[in-house]
């Protein structure tokens, strides 16, 4: 049964740190992107590279 009470202290700890981790990364500004999505329809064309149309030529036959 001590086992469940050592398991559950360091998990509670674990996630803790991770809460902390979460709060400065966002305190930070790590998050923080108000150009990106106002622009990105303008330039979802350029993204996309197109292949170059490449005609083939057929060949008569005699």
């Amino acid at each position: 049964m001590s086992v469940i009470y050592v398991l559950l202290t360091i998990s509670i700890i674990i996630a803790v740190l991770f809460f902390i981790a979460f709060i400065k990364a966002v305190k930070s500004g790590q998050y923080d992107d108000d150009y990106t999505p106002s622009v990105r329809m303008l330039f979802e064309d350029e993204l996309v590279k197109t292949k170059p149309n490449k005609t083939i030529k057929k060949q008569k036959s005699n």
